[in-house]
C-alpha cells in the first residue's frame, strides 16, 4: 500500500511539474495578439505644457567657437597609445590609424564646407511632447500627371545619423520611368541624437520614441505613410506597425528579426534538419549558435556599456574628439564587413570616404548628443521597457525585409521565421553586398530595394 501511495503521490508531482511547464511553454510560446497602448508624453524639462505646433525652417549654424575649440583639443592630443603588433582592428580602433584620421580632420577636413553641404537638403524643427525635433523634408520635383507622391518616414539607427541618407535621397525622390508613384522623404534625428532635443526625464526607449515619430508625421499632415529603417529605425518602424497599423501602409526593414520563443525553438529544430526547413540558397547563411556565439561576445561589449552605464562612457567620449571618433568609426568599420578587423585602416576608405565619416563624427560632437544617444539602450532594455513584451506583438502591416551579407555573423533568420514577427512579409531580399549601414554603404542598392517593395506593397487590396 506504501508504494502503490508513493507512486500516486509521485504521478501527482508529474502530472503537477507537466501541466506547470506546458502552461509556461504555452506562455512563452504563444504570442500576444493584443499590443500595449502607449500614451503622448511630455519628455521636455520641468513641467509638461502645450507644444508649439510650428514647423520652423532649420540651418546648420556651428559657431566657430565650437570648431576652434575642437582644432584645440585635436592638437593638445597626447601620444596614443602603440597599438599591438599585428594587431590591426581586433583589439578596436588601431591608433597608429587613428591618427591618420586625426591629422586629416585637422588639415582637410574643412567644416564650413561640409556644413554647406549638410544645408543643401531642406531641414526643419518642431516640437513633439516637449522635444525639438529635427528633420529633413525633401518633395519630389517634376512629378509627372499621373504619379502619385507617398510620404516615406526613414529613420537611422546609432551611430549613425541623418547623414546617412544624403545620397539615397535624390534616388528615392526623382521619378522612374516604369514606376507610378515617387517618394516624398521624412528624415528625422531620432531624439537624443543630433539636431533633435534628448529627454529630460527618464523612460523614452524605443516603444516612446515611436509615439513620438507618430506624432511628427501627423504634425506634417501624414495621416498614413510608409517606413524605412535600420538599425534603432528598424526596431522603432516595427514598433510602430504594431502600435499604429491604421497609419503604417508599410515597412521596409534592413535589420528583421523575430526574437520570440516560439522563433527561437523554430531555429533550434531547423538547425537540426536544415534541408527540411531551408532552400538551397539558404542554407549556406546558416551557422550555429555555437559559431555566432565567440562573434557576438567580441562585438557586443558597447551594448552592453551603453545598456547600463551610458553616461560614464559618454562623458568620456564627450571630453574627446579623438575617443568619439574611434568608438563612432570602429562601428562603420566592423558593422560594414567584420572582415575589415584584420586591416590596419580597418578597410573604412573601401566604402567611405574619410570626409563622409567625419560628418557624421562631426554631427555628435558640434550637438554634443553622445550621451544622450547611447541613453536610448538604457531605456529600451530597461524592465519596464521589456515587460511591454512588444518584440512579441506580431507587426500586422506589409513589411519587406532587406538582408545585406556582412550582417549574417551575428543573426540569419529566412522568411519562414521572420513570419512569426511579421506574417504579412511581402518581399525578402538577399542584397548581393553590403553590411549595417547600406543607405550610406549602398545607396542604389538600397534604394532599389524599396522602390520594389512599395511598389508590391501599393498592389496590396487595402492599399
Amino acid at each position: 500500500m506504501g508504494l502503490l501511495k508513493n507512486l500516486a503521490v509521485s504521478g501527482a508531482v508529474l502530472t503537477l511539474i507537466f501541466a506547470v511547464a506546458i502552461g509556461v511553454g504555452w506562455h512563452f510560446l504563444s504570442l500576444p495578439t493584443v499590443p500595449p497602448t502607449l500614451p503622448v508624453q511630455y519628455w521636455g524639462p520641468n513641467e509638461a505644457k502645450p507644444d508649439n505646433p510650428a514647423i520652423i525652417s532649420f540651418k546648420i549654424n556651428i559657431s566657430s567657437d565650437i570648431i576652434e575649440d575642437l582644432h584645440d583639443r585635436l592638437e593638445r592630443l597626447p601620444p596614443f597609445t602603440p597599438p599591438l603588433e599585428g594587431a590591426n582592428f581586433r583589439y578596436g580602433f588601431n591608433t597608429d590609424y587613428l591618427q591618420k584620421v586625426v591629422q586629416f580632420w585637422l588639415k582637410e577636413y574643412k567644416w564650413k564646407e561640409r556644413e554647406a553641404f549638410l544645408n543643401k537638403l531642406p531641414h526643419f524643427r518642431t516640437q513633439v511632447s516637449g522635444l525639438d525635433i529635427h528633420f529633413i523634408r525633401v518633395k519630389p520635383s517634376k512629378v509627372p500627371e499621373g504619379v502619385k507622391v507617398v510620404p516615406l518616414l526613414m529613420m537611422h539607427g546609432w551611430p549613425s545619423s541623418v547623414r546617412d541618407f544624403y545620397e539615397i535621397v535624390p534616388l528615392l525622390t526623382t521619378p522612374r520611368a516604369q514606376e507610378n508613384f515617387v517618394f516624398e522623404v521624412v528624415i528625422p534625428s531620432l531624439p537624443g541624437h543630433g539636431f533633435s532635443d534628448g529627454a529630460s526625464k527618464q523612460g523614452l526607449g524605443a516603444a516612446q520614441i515611436a509615439v513620438v515619430m507618430k506624432s511628427l508625421m501627423d504634425r506634417l499632415g501624414f495621416k498614413k505613410f510608409y517606413i524605412q529603417g535600420g538599425d534603432w529605425g528598424a526596431i522603432i518602424a516595427s514598433h510602430m506597425g504594431v502600435l499604429f497599423p491604421d497609419n503604417v501602409l508599410g515597412i521596409h526593414s534592413n535589420m528583421c528579426f523575430s526574437n520570440s520563443a516560439l522563433t527561437i525553438l523554430k531555429e533550434m529544430i531547423s538547425h537540426l534538419w536544415p534541408s527540411l526547413f531551408y532552400n538551397e540558397n539558404e542554407i549556406p547563411h546558416l551557422r550555429s549558435f555555437g559559431e555566432r556565439l565567440p562573434f557576438i561576445l567580441e562585438e557586443t561589449g558597447y551594448m552592453h556599456l551603453q545598456a547600463t552605464k551610458p553616461d560614464t562612457i559618454g562623458t568620456a567620449l564627450s571630453d574627446s574628439p579623438a575617443g568619439l571618433a574611434a568608438y563612432i568609426l570602429e562601428k562603420f568599420s566592423t558593422w560594414t564587413n567584420p572582415d575589415w578587423r584584420f586591416l590596419p585602416d580597418g578597410g573604412l576608405t573601401q566604402k567611405y570616404t574619410l570626409t563622409n565619416l567625419l560628418d557624421n563624427v562631426m554631427i555628435y560632437w558640434v550637438t554634443d548628443t553622445m550621451t544622450s544617444s547611447m541613453r536610448l539602450y538604457s531605456e529600451t532594455f530597461s524592465r519596464a521597457q521589456l515587460s511591454m513584451d512588444l518584440d512579441r506583438v506580431q507587426c500586422l502591416v506589409p513589411t519587406a525585409c532587406a538582408i545585406f551579407p556582412n550582417t549574417l555573423r551575428i543573426q540569419y533568420q529566412p522568411a519562414f521565421l521572420l513570419r512569426d514577427k511579421f506574417p504579412n512579409l511581402v518581399q525578402v531580399s538577399n542584397i548581393q553586398r553590403g553590411g549595417h549601414f547600406p543607405a550610406f554603404e549602398e545607396p542604389s542598392l538600397l534604394s532599389d530595394d524599396i522602390w520594389s517593395a512599395v511598389g508590391k506593397m501599393m498592389k496590396l487590396p487595402d492599399h
